[in-house]
């Protein structure tokens, strides 16, 4: 009998992307497939049959690293050509016959809106013996209908809607995965029991703008409403969303936030700029005064919420007096951290015709100050939680430096990266087991706490999760990567239910 062929998929980009590669390897495995890393090293050939390139299309160097790959691809190809190279996502979406133009040696080009195609499309390739393209122009089925290979026992990304409905000038995301598609919130709900039911007690709700969830089937309160009915999940530990918009963030979110107990303290909010004249370029439908209350507000629910967001430097026609302000509200969010960009030009987006361009010495020098502010600011907000206790739910690849330092890495409840320190006797906590441990120091970007070396709080809770984890890794052969089965997707039958996410949120 023939070997069955492997596949790999390579990923770029946000969230939604990671969470298609899983869908992505729940196909291959579907249709036979075996993912290269789950085999033995020994067994392991250089290159799998199926390269997937998952890429995104929201940075400048996004052609660069798609046509990289690719190249470094092209001997392997050369060397077996049986090798099949398929590249999907929205840079796949946005190019479409130009990425097999210069890369003629690629097999396969599928968009967003039909990654369930991938299987037939490389059937399709290999028996007609040339590239196929297929680039849909809506969403055929909402991908969590497809089968799914994730890739963590214990925590898990579950998309309520894909798309988006705004019109941001510098964003070439809603050209590329089309209107807002809201899931029923039965639906949602359904597919977060299943999970948790297999040992999940993390789950990430998904959308573009997270927040306006509810807008295909009319009901402007769905998303509190969501929270809400997660919070009465039996076993659901963790719930935290990405990403919201400030323009649609509203204070029924909030208080859902504040009244259920499993919904994180932590908050994604992108700013962009503190400017109003830049907002107004972006057409980012909020000013920044309105941006710095909801801040307000959530803290004076939330007392102990971490809130993050995103800032973009040198956007067009931004002056000194733009930056200052966007320097001015960040001293006043006094985020726990951000994600920090220079603007770069994406052709197909208002925002790249536009006229007075930053000069990039200038955009480089901005950013300088941006980030030397945004991480003094971090570390002194850090620093404030020395000596506090915090639960961590331990976490795989989390901490590159882990065996160097001797420590095990997580996420605490705000979502904080923390590095600790198992005390000698302790026994190792498991990936999804639960420790309650003290801050002893707090850096710019991550807290230690190595509390338990010292005869401080030091506390191992076992959980479904931790009991998933073990199982997979125990049923593994010795040098494979342990990830769970392949799920067959959350197919919807019947009406639709619109009344499973009124559910109240469980007593805390």
């Amino acid at each position: 009998m023939n070997a069955p062929k492997t596949y790999e998929v390579r990923t770029h980009g946000c969230q939604m992307n990671v969470h298609d590669s899983e869908r992505l390897a729940g196909l291959l495995e579907t249709a036979g497939y075996v993912d290269l890393a789950s085999l033995p090293p020994h067994d392991r050939p250089e290159v799998a049959d199926v390269v997937v390139l998952n890429t995104c299309a929201v940075r400048e160097n996004a052609d660069n690293k798609l046509y990289g790959n690719l190249g470094q691809l092209r001997p392997a190809k050369s060397a077996n050509p049986d090798l099949q190279i398929a590249v999907g996502g929205c840079l796949a979406q946005k190019d479409r016959d130009a990425i097999v133009r210069r890369a003629p040696w690629v097999d396969v080009v599928f968009g967003t809106n039909n990654i369930g195609a991938l299987p037939a499309l490389l059937d399709r390739a290999r028996h007609n013996k040339r590239a196929e393209v297929e680039i849909a122009e809506s969403l055929e089925v909402f991908p969590s209908t497809l089968p799914t290979r994730r890739d963590s026992a214990y925590s898990a990304w579950v998309s309520i809607s894909v798309g988006c409905n705004n019109t941001c000038t510098f964003c070439i995301v809603p050209s590329l995965r089309g209107k807002e598609a809201d899931r029923r919130p039965g639906d949602v709900l359904a597919e977060v029991r299943a999970l948790v039911d297999h040992g999940v007690v993390e789950v990430t709700l998904l959308g573009q703008n997270v927040n306006t969830y509810g807008v295909e089937f009319g009901d402007p309160l769905a998303f509190g409403k969501l929270l809400r009915a997660c919070g009465a999940i039996d076993g659901l530990e963790r719930v935290r969303f990405t990403s919201p918009h400030p323009a649609a963030f509203t204070d029924d979110v909030i208080d859902a936030m504040a009244d259920t107990p499993n919904v994180m303290p932590s908050l994604h909010m992108p700013l962009q700029s503190g400017s109003d004249a830049v907002l107004r370029a972006m057409r980012r439908s909020y000013r920044s005064d309105r941006f710095l209350a909801i801040i307000d507000r959530v803290r004076a629910r939330i007392p102990d919420a971490a809130i993050t967001t995103d800032i973009i430097v040198g956007f067009p026609g931004e002056t000194e007096t733009d930056f200052e302000a966007t320097l001015e509200v960040v001293r006043r969010a006094r985020f726990s951290s951000a994600f920090t960009f220079q603007y770069s030009v994406r052709p197909g987006t208002p925002a790249a015709t536009m006229d007075a361009q930053v000069p990039k010495a200038v955009v480089q020098e901005r950013f300088e100050r941006l980030v030397a502010l945004q991480d003094e600011l971090a570390w002194q907000e850090n620093r404030r939680l020395e000596g506090h206790e915090v639960e961590v739910l331990v976490a795989t690849g989390e901490g590159r430096k882990d065996i160097e330092t001797e420590r095990i890495s997580g996420r605490a409840r705000d979502n904080r990266l923390v590095h600790l320190a198992v005390p000698p006797g302790a026994g190792q906590p498991r990936p999804g087991d639960v420790v309650t441990v003290a801050v002893t120091h707090g850096a710019p970007h991550h807290l230690v706490a190595d509390s338990g070396l010292h005869g401080g709080p030091y506390a191992v809770r076992r959980t479904p999760g931790g009991d998933a984890w073990a199982a997979l890794t125990s049923a593994a052969a010795a040098g494979t990567t342990a990830r769970p089965a392949v799920s067959l997707g959350m197919p919807r039958v019947g009406p639709p239910v619109t009344t499973a996410a009124t559910a109240p949120a469980c007593a805390g």
